[in-house]
């Protein structure tokens, strides 16, 4: 296959002070550089796009991992087709998934690739989802299982979008979602099984929150923090489990992040607080994609994910697109 000699990428202009905007990314030409031994060239099929891309362009980013550099490549997963290859490990036509960002092509060693069955999944763009991350919370930190009665918050998400499924294939008895709008409602409950939801906006969270689940919730899968965080506390039961996954409310454009806890509550209902960051480990991908893959040939699961066409160029306003409330569940780019 023809390699081209220049390809284009998304490197960060400038570290984001204020709100996200077009200004902060630049879309730039760079060479393709010929392969050194061990190494691999890699042309993007596809790109994936998170929130927490906007934590990662401000320098004082509270994430663990390094924040983005000015001049430097943006952007997270991607998926690709390996085009030329010095090394044994990987051979012409293999798909990976990398860390790569957000670009047309990249190169590097071998092992910064991740060799992936495309057979698994209808598209190669199934490798990019917040998965690993929804899994992880709800089996091992949550433990998830018969019976619970679990809320999550921020469910049209990327990530809530898939925890709620995972907990229903895991044998959950019952599953709540919130979000922001009557479409959102009617997605999680229409489209992917949540047994109940409600719009956090339409009133005390707390007064929503017991009405679906009057006899209290077990299970607690937080991406939002805020108000919602506060009343999971009052309608837990006793040793309830709390996965604590994000703040988006006061990510984007919000200041209730930082909730009030009520430890006096807390302590007497014994319930277990555990903030957690995935790190995509080998293993922690593979638990999601294998239970993924296996729910998918069963029937037993929806794969909410919008693909925005337009190249690499598109990636920069699809993530503003995301961050303004636009797309429900995963979101990815087609680069090629």
């Amino acid at each position: 296959m023809e390699i081209p000699q220049k390809a284009k990428e998304v490197q960060l202009f400038k570290h984001l002070d204020g709100a996200i905007s077009p200004e902060y990314f630049s879309v730039v030409e760079v060479d393709v550089p010929e392969p050194g031994d061990g190494e691999v060239v890699v042309r993007t099929d596809f790109v994936f796009v998170a929130a927490a891309y906007q934590d990662l362009m401000r320098p004082d980013c509270p994430l663990p991992v390094p924040p983005y550099q000015v001049g430097g490549r943006i952007g997270g997963g991607e998926v690709g087709t390996v085009v030329a290859s010095n090394s044994p490990a990987l051979a012409v036509g293999d798909t990976v998934q990398t860390m790569g960002g957000w670009c047309e092509y990249s190169v590097g060693p071998a092992e910064q690739y991740y060799k992936v069955d495309a057979s698994m999944f209808p598209s190669s763009s199934y490798f990019l989802s917040q998965g690993p991350t929804a899994y992880y919370g709800m089996a091992d930190i949550a433990r998830v299982g018969e019976g619970d009665v679990v809320f999550v918050s921020g469910a049209a998400g990327g990530v809530g979008s898939l925890a709620g499924q995972i907990a229903k294939n895991r044998g959950a008895a019952k599953v709540i979602g919130s979000a922001g709008s009557q479409e959102k409602i009617d997605f999680l409950v229409g489209e992917l099984g949540y047994d109940a939801a409600f719009n956090y906006k339409d009133g005390p969270v707390i007064d929503q929150l017991r009405k679906h689940a009057p006899d209290g919730i077990s299970v607690f899968f937080d991406n939002v923090g805020g108000e919602q965080f506060e009343a999971a506390i009052q309608v837990a039961r006793p040793h309830a489990r709390f996965a604590l996954c994000g703040a988006l409310s006061g990510q984007i454009g919000g200041t209730g992040g930082q909730p009030r806890l009520d430890l006096m509550t807390a302590i007497c209902k014994h319930l277990e607080l555990r903030p957690y960051a995935t790190y995509h480990t080998p293993e922690q991908i593979w638990n999601w994609t294998s239970h993924f893959a296996q729910w998918l040939a069963e029937g037993k699961f929806v794969f909410p994910q919008t693909i925005v066409e337009g190249g690499i160029d598109a990636a920069p306003g699809a993530l503003l697109d995301l961050l303004s409330g636009k797309y429900q569940g995963n979101i990815a780019v087609r680069i090629s």
